[in-house]
């Protein structure tokens, strides 16, 4: 490697404090190492993600932009409501268009600048190289410029952009930016006035400086000009630094005559290879980490759209820290619906509420009749709103919990050398050790492995036990006892059609557990009554 063109930021040794659109408070960031403003960089998937098919969601919002590496923002739910209203004031900010295309356009620009970079530290030929190196200073002396214009006429109302806007304007009026700029502008302007002609004789190829005489190509450029538009009141040509990305690299000819060019203007050539000697740490770290956090607000936004365009509403929670009574309208699941719409089909909606002195859904009915679904919408809304993101909903106020608990029926592990009833309590053990009273429980089809009776004996003291602990959770059973267990557990009941009893209509709502009425809808439909089978039995 000729030059070291890693992507370091900031001088080195030397953190940099400045404003996170991720966090209210301001960070430290490091030099030579890529920010993680939330430090989540190395945070693990939460086990609640496969259950809730989050991992799905969270796969779907950040395809495309996996070089800025989000996923790990998606693994660190806020506690604070004040932080999660830090985060929705940037949402609010970046739901007008002119100010999102303004921070959209930086981000493209950054791409831009990422690679130059990377295509300046693969040239083989320096010179070539340097060139490059000087276009990314430009594109980002440029896009920092336009971002600090764009964000004072179009002045956002957030906390975290307001202190971006500031930022930025400090820095493009400081000495370092400025320094950097007009260098490289009068460096891009030293190379344009580089003239040279070549002369082939054979097998020799002789470069001196270009004389003179008139310039014919010019004079041809003007006998064609006619056909570019300039001259019918089109749009001037603009000359677009990022055309050089895809020149192809010099050969072993044309880095002969760089090299020769370069002699013959050695002031011009060395300033350009000072110049990528000494901004090598240009890149402002605040901008940069700016760049790779403001991709979290706007990929999510994006995501959200595709479901507004198709009518589903998303919409920003209130939350709280202390108020456990909790609700939605119009809620759905967010990662079927994302399945359903790309397949045509229709999405249902529920709503559900917990009063102040109730904790637990119990949701019983018929099998696909959308009690896994509701779990998993409950668990959803909680963990996207702790993000401070949009919720799939019409409107909901949620909690903000310590963690979110889950126990999904599982496949049997012959290895453990462990019953499948054995192995579903010790996992409930565990569960049930690491809750506490804010955290938010999720089980799902638990206790399916053993007998009515037994289920209904565990089943009951674990809901004891999760009522004792005051959290807030969800339990699909078919233990029917369950839901009148406590003033503190809500029965939920997946519907069916009356006329059609094995249609389901995927809504729930709050009455008693009715598994036996169901069973005997369907017994009716069929025929299958005792006094159905006794008759046709006679017959």
């Amino acid at each position: 490697m000729l030059l070291p063109w890693a992507e370091t930021m900031g001088v080195e040794g030397v953190p940099v404090t400045g404003p996170s659109v991720l966090q209210r408070r301001p960070v430290e960031v490091p030099s030579g190492a890529a920010s993680d403003a939330v430090a989540a960089a190395a945070a693990a998937e939460p086990a609640c993600f496969t259950d809730l098919h989050l991992d799905q969601v969270v796969a779907t919002i950040t395809a495309g932009r996996e070089a800025y590496e989000l996923t790990p923002f998606f693994h660190a739910p806020l506690t604070d409501p004040d932080d999660v209203a830090y985060r929705h004031e940037v949402f609010f900010d970046l739901a007008d268009d002119a100010r999102r295309t303004v921070i959209a356009g930086f981000g493209r620009d950054m791409r831009l600048v990422r690679e130059q970079r990377a295509r300046a530290a693969a040239l083989l030929d320096p010179r070539q190289g340097w060139r490059v190196y000087l276009d990314a200073a430009l594109t980002y002396c440029s896009a920092v410029s336009r971002l600090a214009s764009g964000l004072a006429e179009h002045p956002p109302g957030s906390r975290a952009l307001r202190a971006l806007a500031a930022y930025v304007d400090r820095y493009t009026s400081g000495a370092a930016f400025t320094s950097l700029q007009t260098e490289a502008m009068h460096i891009e302007g030293a190379l344009d006035d580089v003239r040279y002609e070549l002369t082939v004789e054979q097998d020799r190829v002789v470069v001196r400086r270009a004389s003179e005489a008139p310039d014919d190509g010019a004079a041809i450029a003007r006998t064609f000009a006619r056909f570019s538009g300039e001259r019918f009141g089109g749009e001037p040509r603009r000359r677009r630094r990022e055309s050089r990305r895809d020149d192809p690299a010099a050969n072993q000819i044309e880095s002969a005559v760089l090299e020769r060019v370069a002699r013959l203007y050695p002031d011009a050539f060395g300033a350009l290879e000072a110049f990528a000697g000494h901004y090598q740490t240009y890149l402002d770290p605040v901008v940069a980490t700016f760049d790779r956090e403001v991709q979290f607000y706007l990929t999510t936004l994006e995501y959200v759209a595709r479901f507004e365009r198709a009518g589903l509403p998303f919409c920003y929670p209130s939350v709280s820290a202390d108020d456990k009574a909790v609700r939605a309208r119009d809620a759905y699941d967010a990662a079927l619906a994302h399945g359903l719409l790309a397949g045509g089909g229709s999405v249902v909606c529920n709503d559900f509420e917990l009063r102040p002195q109730e904790r637990i859904f119990v949701v019983t009915g018929a099998n696909q009749g959308g009690k896994t679904t509701f779990a998993r919408t409950f668990g959803q809304l909680h963990y996207l709103a702790a993000l401070g993101c949009p919720v799939p909903a019409r409107e909901a106020s949620l909690y903000l919990f310590d963690q979110v608990l889950t126990h999904f029926e599982q496949e049997e592990d012959v290895r453990t050398l462990r019953g499948k009833f054995q192995d579903e309590l010790m996992r409930m053990h565990a569960l049930l050790e690491h809750t506490t009273d804010r955290s938010v429980v999720i089980l799902n089809e638990a206790l399916t492995a053993t007998t009515s009776h037994d289920a209904a004996l565990v089943g009951r003291q674990v809901l004891s036990r999760l009522l004792e602990q005051d959290v807030l959770g969800v339990w699909v059973t078919f233990i029917d006892e369950l839901a009148g267990l406590d003033p503190a557990v809500v029965s939920l009941v997946c519907g069916v059609d009356p006329e059609d009893p094995a249609r389901r209509t995927f809504e729930l709502r709050r009455r008693p557990a009715d598994g036996r009425a169901h069973a005997i809808a369907i017994a009716r439909a069929h025929q299958l009554t005792y006094a159905e089978l006794r008759r046709r039995l006679r017959s």
